[in-house]
């Protein structure tokens, strides 16, 4: 199965619409390439919520023609996007280092519980020194943002004492690093077919296994990544 969407399209649905790229391209692919469906898929959608022109609080998959090292079969959780560029995190990628050796790293005192042997995951190739706690409710945590409903990314270390002493959130993944996109790139990556994109599920987020996710992730979206070919990456 190939996912071609012309450009051309894309960019004309945008210059009609004002919305996103990536909204565009999809609403085109729900509507069979009708523009004009399309157009009045977006104009709804718009007036329900105004962050629908960007795509934070989605996944992003990557196609199975996107060649980055970094990026290949990978699952992204999309924490910000907006005008100035995109920010995710990786959630399928689990490094060798395990939560509770980081804690002992950071001299963070645990319980040597499940908790502790989550693996830590590589969020992406921008500052991997830098720890990301994504994970559900509030907390009251000292540098804590919402990213959708429910769902909270945390980088501040009282959010890490806590679940070393197990009364952390209820659910959660830590990711060192992260993955970046300046102005308007992701919107070009997604032009080119590189990535598709849906609602977060906690699901995917949290329970599902790490090597089903990239699959999963795309099942959302009613799609079967073993159908989609090498060649579906590109417009």
């Amino acid at each position: 199965m190939t996912i071609r969407v012309p450009r051309a399209a894309v960019r004309a649905l945008r210059e009609r619409t004002g919305q996103s790229l990536a909204k565009c391209r999809q609403a085109l692919i729900d509507n069979n390439l009708d523009e004009e469906k399309a157009a009045i898929q977006l104009s709804a959608d718009s007036g329900a919520d105004s962050e629908n022109v960007f795509l934070r609080n989605q996944f992003l998959i990557a196609m199975p023609g996107l060649e980055d090292d970094n990026f290949s079969n990978t699952v992204s959780l999309l924490c910000e996007h907006n005008d100035s560029g995109a920010v995710g995190l990786i959630i399928n990628r689990p490094t060798d280092l395990t939560l509770g050796a980081m804690l002992d790293q950071m001299g963070v005192k645990h319980d040597r519980g499940a908790p502790c042997e989550q693996f830590v995951f590589w969020g992406g190739p921008v500052q991997p020194e830098r720890g990301f706690v994504v994970h559900s409710g509030p907390g009251g945590w000292d540098s804590s943002m919402p990213i959708g409903r429910g769902l909270y990314i945390t980088t501040s270390r009282d959010v890490l004492t806590a679940i070393g002493e197990g009364r952390g959130p209820e659910h959660f993944l830590v990711t060192l690093g992260y993955s970046g996109w300046a102005a308007g790139q992701l919107e070009d990556e997604i032009l080119q077919n590189a990535w598709l994109s849906t609602p977060v599920d906690a699901a995917v987020l949290f329970q599902t296994p790490v090597d089903a996710r990239w699959q999963s992730a795309t099942k959302l979206i009613g799609l079967d990544i073993a159908q989609l070919g090498s060649g579906a990456g590109h417009a």
